[in-house]
């Protein structure tokens, strides 16, 4: 299937936040996880999502749709980066969660994971609170190629164990493409049903 990205609207603001009629999966991550890699390698292009080697660049919601299931994948800011003010850190907490609490369309949200490092409390607080209000979490363990197979396996295993699931998340690497399809099978079964 030959599938391809756009993008189609930012917000920065928790009023711009567009309620579409198709369906929504968010991508969810610490600063400096790979979102912007993972979003460039579904589209096939370096240049959709802005990269940054200072974490911290995505500051709004952005809005992809994919072609030709439509749904949209919607790329929300990192999380846990220090060097912002805190203010502007509230600013995105309280985009972030009318995104969420508010998104009728919403039908999971991928959480995406450093495969080099074990469980992170802010990304197990994240979890925790998705669980909390029944959405669907879909992990994705992101910078696979940076690491040896055994401690991928060994770090995806905590993360089955912690989240009680014998699914264990999904290896992807922006770099290689490593599990490029499988990834875009899991957006649109979550999405689509």
């Amino acid at each position: 299937m030959n599938r391809y990205i756009e993008l189609v609207k930012t917000a920065y603001e928790s009023d711009q936040i567009e309620e579409f009629d198709e369906p929504q999966i968010a991508l969810a991550g610490r600063s400096n996880v790979g979102k912007s890699s993972l979003i460039n390698n579904l589209a096939g292009r370096k240049s959709l999502a802005k990269i940054s080697s200072k974490p911290g660049k995505t500051r709004s919601l952005n809005y992809y749709l994919v072609h030709p299931e439509s749904y949209y994948l919607v790329d929300l800011p990192g999380y846990g980066y220090a060097k912002t003010s805190k203010t502007e850190r509230a600013k995105w907490g309280r985009l972030i969660e009318a995104y969420i609490s508010g998104c009728k369309q919403l039908r999971g949200v991928v959480v995406l994971l450093d495969s080099r490092l074990p469980p992170q409390k802010i990304d197990m607080e994240l979890i925790s609170y998705l669980r909390s209000i029944k959405m669907p979490v879909i992990p994705v363990m992101t910078k696979a190629d940076k690491c040896k197979q055994r401690d991928r396996a060994n770090v995806q295993k905590q993360w089955a164990d912690m989240m009680q699931t014998d699914r264990k998340p999904l290896l992807f690497s922006s770099k290689t493409g490593m599990n490029r399809e499988k990834l875009f099978d899991l957006l649109a079964e979550a999405a689509l049903g």
